[in-house]
């Protein structure tokens, strides 16, 4: 029986110690962002349900305390970790749909907390210090409700892709073996040796 190769060799391998540690750092890292954004829609939340200014200056100003860079933070872990174990894995990066999936979604909400996180939470920060300097009397989050809303929902569903494993392989075209894919090559080489 004649045995195909598969898309090609792994740079590397992970061993299964190695694997199981990249991919409790990947896990505790998704859940260390699940939970800041938790926190993070809480706060927003209680800032505008509130009819207290100094609880809505405490809210505002704790924003700043914790959520851009502990979100960047695990959001990179959790970036590299998904990373490592794709290169070490048989998933590999972009081997899969669903893989591919998760990496895009975590790229993006990577580069969304600093191009647009950071920014509104510094001027949150900043009417938050100013109701308690008693120079504003109110002021809402504006927008701020969407990141947590949808940085969770993104986080929920890169989870239920990787329990659920959607779609298959990508479609890449591998020099040397014929359009149809592998079942046609496997047709050919059957012919040949049997």
């Amino acid at each position: 029986m004649v045995s195909l190769p598969t898309t090609g060799p792994r740079p590397f391998r992970l061993g299964a110690r190695t694997r199981k540690t990249v991919l409790v750092a990947h896990i505790a890292t998704a859940g260390a962002w699940l939970g800041i954004d938790v926190v993070l829609g809480i706060l927003v939340v209680t800032a505008l349900s509130t009819g207290d200014a100094d609880t809505r200056a405490l809210c505002y100003r704790a924003l700043e305390l914790f959520a851009v860079w502990p979100l960047f933070v695990v959001g990179v872990g959790c970036l590299a970790s998904g990373v490592l174990l794709g290169l070490g894995s048989r998933y590999g990066v972009v081997r899969y749909w669903w893989v591919a999936v998760k990496l895009v979604l975590n790229l993006v909400l990577v580069v969304l907390v600093l191009i647009a996180l950071r920014p509104g939470v510094a001027d949150l920060a900043e009417v938050g210090r100013q109701i308690a300097a008693g120079r504003l009397s109110a002021a809402g989050p504006g927008d701020m409700i969407f990141p947590p809303v949808v940085s969770t929902a993104a986080l929920l569903l890169a989870t239920v892709l990787s329990v659920f494993k959607p779609w298959g392989r990508t479609r890449r075209r591998i020099p040397g073996r014929p359009a149809g894919g592998r079942s046609e090559a496997r047709r050919d080489v059957r012919s040949l040796v049997g």
